[in-house]
């Protein structure tokens, strides 16, 4: 079965100009073309195109997304490396999560730090805004 560049599209959610662009970067093989130079993609690229976005959701980097790709190409290695790539991303994952729970707490301490009553010229979510003195600790 063979899929034309909207087909392929619409089945892995990946916008045309995506799937062009991951043409030109090497990371799925440039297509066979019809006579009338239309693009056709195979299974294979749908698979391989599938992969690339569920790492894209999972948050990984185009170049972790490649050197999976490559380890994947070689079926009897061990799957060290791969588990490294996910650890790696799991790490940076946690690292953002704290850095978001950090962003989270000194919001909320600015929010309820105003009553909404004063006047702008005195409000305290501006100046602190204004002022990274005024925030509670590093975020």
């Amino acid at each position: 079965m063979d899929f034309s560049i909207g087909d392929l599209s619409r089945r892995t959610g990946v916008k045309v100009p995506t799937i062009r662009y991951y043409e030109k970067e090497g990371l799925i093989e440039e297509p066979i073309r019809t006579e009338g130079n239309q693009r056709r993609y195979t299974e294979r690229d749908l698979e391989r195109l599938t992969f690339i976005r569920h790492g894209r959701d999972l948050g990984l980097p185009m170049m972790a997304i490649r050197e999976l790709l490559d380890l994947s190409s070689h079926p009897d290695a061990p799957c060290a490396d791969a588990d490294r790539i996910a650890s790696e991303q799991l790490q940076n994952i946690r690292t953002r999560i704290a850095q978001l729970q950090r962003l989270e707490a000194e919001l909320l301490r600015i929010t309820q730090s105003c009553t909404g009553t004063h006047a702008i010229a005195d409000c305290n979510v501006l100046k602190a805004f204004g002022d990274h003195r005024l925030c509670k600790g590093e975020h």
